[in-house]
């Protein structure tokens, strides 16, 4: 049986409201100015995101408080919060570079889709979640609580929507800990192997159903992989044996408890937010959004899926995705299938 797990991560909503100074950093002037500076210096060089390294975007100051947030992000509650960056003062094209230049320094990009973007576009492309490709970032439609397929995944808030979009964020190991006070029989099926869908991004030939656990535990650190839509959706395949009864009620009481208001927390972005969550110990949702009508009006994020130098070792049951589980290795994300990667995720409005 698998006992609760005594983390700085097991927080429920209200301790972490509490320590909001813990997790958030609003920007100096200062900050800002070196960052536009390391801008001007990549843009001296002549450098784009393809050729971009971290020497050429100079963070001197910054780069200090990108270390604590990998430390607070691995070993403390698990999210931190950059805000207060001017976007209003810049081309979409310097944004696209200044989030990439802050990225080279809080660790490694990774290929969010077959397509191989690897800085992601999360904004409404009227794509059904619910679809056999569906993914959620592109589309306006409201998320269930789930995990990204990263150690660390960013978001930097270009536009906010006309209504709606509320960001939800919940310590998946406080879940863990709450199932396995009320239901241990519960817990003990999420350690066990779901079969998921691919959601199109398998290789060629590949098959487009995998297996993985929710819940894993290796080398004395906790891991959560969850996002119910693609397990759902591997139902549809004739070879996937269905769901059981204790199945389905141990992910309806792990999206009940991530649902309640004692668990989780809510928070509205702002335009120059930067916010980085780690995947392994938390779960994050959205609410259904609204648009504006106008193009250069609609909500609008950058994304980011990372590995950091820091991260933990991760479980041989998470290999299909993660590929490599030593700890502080370049991994997870879906491969590019193209061969090439993208700065730009790229589909059909209409």
């Amino acid at each position: 049986m698998h006992a609760p797990i005594n983390v700085t991560a097991n927080w429920k909503a209200a301790e972490v409201m509490r320590r909001t100074p813990e997790w958030t950093h609003t920007l100096s002037s200062g900050e800002i100015v070196e960052i536009q500076a390391a801008l001007a210096e990549a843009k001296r060089r002549g450098k784009s995101m393809a050729d971009l390294e971290q020497e050429d975007f100079p963070l001197p100051t910054l780069a200090r408080v990108l270390d604590h947030a990998r430390q607070v992000l691995e070993d403390g509650l698990g999210l931190f919060l950059l805000r207060g960056f001017p976007v209003e003062q810049h081309t979409k094209a310097e944004l696209r570079l200044i989030y990439w230049g802050i990225g080279k320094h809080m660790g490694t990009a990774v290929t969010q889709s077959s397509n191989g973007d690897i800085l992601g576009d999360v904004r409404n492309m009227n794509v059904d979640l619910n679809s056999a490709s569906g993914r959620g970032y592109t589309s306006n439609q409201k998320l269930t609580y789930h995990t990204d397929t990263c150690d660390v995944v960013g978001l930097f808030v270009l536009r906010t929507a006309k209504a709606g979009g509320l960001s939800m964020i919940c310590s998946s190991v406080a879940v863990h800990n709450e199932i396995a006070r009320r239901r241990p029989d519960l817990l003990e099926v999420l350690y066990q192997p779901f079969t998921w869908s691919w959601q199109g991004q398998e290789e060629p030939g590949g098959s487009p159903h995998y297996l993985q656990p929710v819940f894993n535990m290796h080398e004395g650190k906790f891991s959560c992989r969850y996002v119910r839509t693609h397990i759902i959706s591997a139902q549809r395949f004739p070879d996937v044996p269905r769901l059981t009864p204790i199945q389905e009620e141990a992910l309806a009481l792990l999206d009940s408890l991530a649902g309640s208001d004692e668990f989780h927390f809510s928070t509205m972005f702002e335009t120059g937010d930067i916010q980085y969550i780690n995947n392994h110990v938390l779960l994050h949702s959205r609410t259904a959004f609204e648009d504006f009508d106008e193009e250069d009006r609609r909500r609008h994020l950058l994304r980011m899926w990372m590995s950091v130098p820091n991260s933990r070792a991760l479980s041989p049951s998470m290999a299909t995705i993660y590929r490599d589980q030593r700890p502080g290795a370049v991994r997870g994300g879906f491969p590019s299938r193209t061969g090439k990667v993208i700065y730009e995720t790229v589909g059909a409005l209409e």
